[in-house]
C-alpha cells in the first residue's frame, strides 16, 4: 500500500520541487523586456535637424524601433540603422504599425548620402536630443552604451524592451512579430 502511494504521490512532489527549488525560467522572447516599461517623458527636448522643437507625444500611435547614435553614424550606427530598416521592411503588411526612428545625440548634421539612404522607401524620423535628457528615458545594458542597442517602444509611448548586443536579426523579429500579434486587436497601422 505504501508503494501505491509513493508512485502516485511521486510526481506531485517532482512538480513541487521543480517549480519551488528550481524555478525554470518561461521566458520566449529574445530582447530583454523592461519591467516596468518607462513612459517617453513629455519635457524630452527633442528637436528636428532643421532645431525645430519636436513634440514627444507625436511619436505615440505606432510602434518605434529606436536607434541611438552619434550625427557622424561610424559603422556601428549604419549597422544598426541598416538593421532597423530591414527589419521593418521583413514585417511584410505589419510593417506599418512600426515605425523608424534615428536619435542623434551630439547635434552633427548626418551626411548628405546617408539621409538619402535612410529616407528610401519608408523614410526613418531622424531627432536631435541631448545625451543627458535621454538618459532619463532610455538606458543602455550594463557595460554598455546606447548606440549598441535598438529600443522597441509601444504604441503607448512606453519604452518595454531592449535588443541585446550584435542582435541575432532572425530572433529579433520574432520578438516583434510576437509583439504585432499580441496587439493586433488594440493596435492600427498610422498615428
Amino acid at each position: 500500500m505504501l508503494l501505491v502511494l509513493a508512485v502516485c504521490a511521486a510526481p506531485v512532489l517532482a512538480s513541487y520541487f521543480t517549480y519551488f527549488v528550481i524555478r525554470p525560467q518561461g521566458r520566449t522572447n529574445y530582447s530583454e523586456l523592461i519591467t516596468p516599461p518607462r513612459v517617453l517623458p513629455q519635457t524630452l527636448p527633442l528637436k528636428t535637424l532643421a532645431g525645430d522643437p519636436f513634440v514627444a507625444n507625436s511619436l505615440h500611435g505606432q510602434w518605434l524601433m529606436v536607434v541611438v547614435a552619434d550625427g557622424a553614424c561610424d559603422p556601428r550606427c549604419e549597422k544598426q540603422l541598416y538593421l532597423q530598416r530591414q527589419l521593418r521592411e521583413t514585417l511584410g503588411r505589419e510593417k506599418d504599425r512600426v515605425d523608424k526612428v534615428w536619435l542623434i545625440t551630439d547635434g552633427v548634421t548626418p551626411r548628405p548620402d546617408l539621409m538619402t539612404a535612410i529616407s528610401a522607401g519608408d523614410p526613418a524620423t531622424v531627432l536631435q536630443v541631448d545625451a543627458e535628457s535621454l538618459a532619463t528615458w532610455l538606458i543602455p545594458a550594463p557595460g554598455q552604451q546606447l548606440a549598441d542597442h535598438v529600443f522597441i517602444v509601444d504604441p503607448m509611448g512606453q519604452w518595454m524592451m531592449r535588443a541585446p548586443v550584435n542582435p541575432d536579426p532572425a530572433k529579433l523579429k520574432r520578438d516583434l512579430e510576437r509583439l504585432l500579434r499580441a496587439s493586433a486587436s488594440w493596435d492600427q497601422p498610422g498615428r
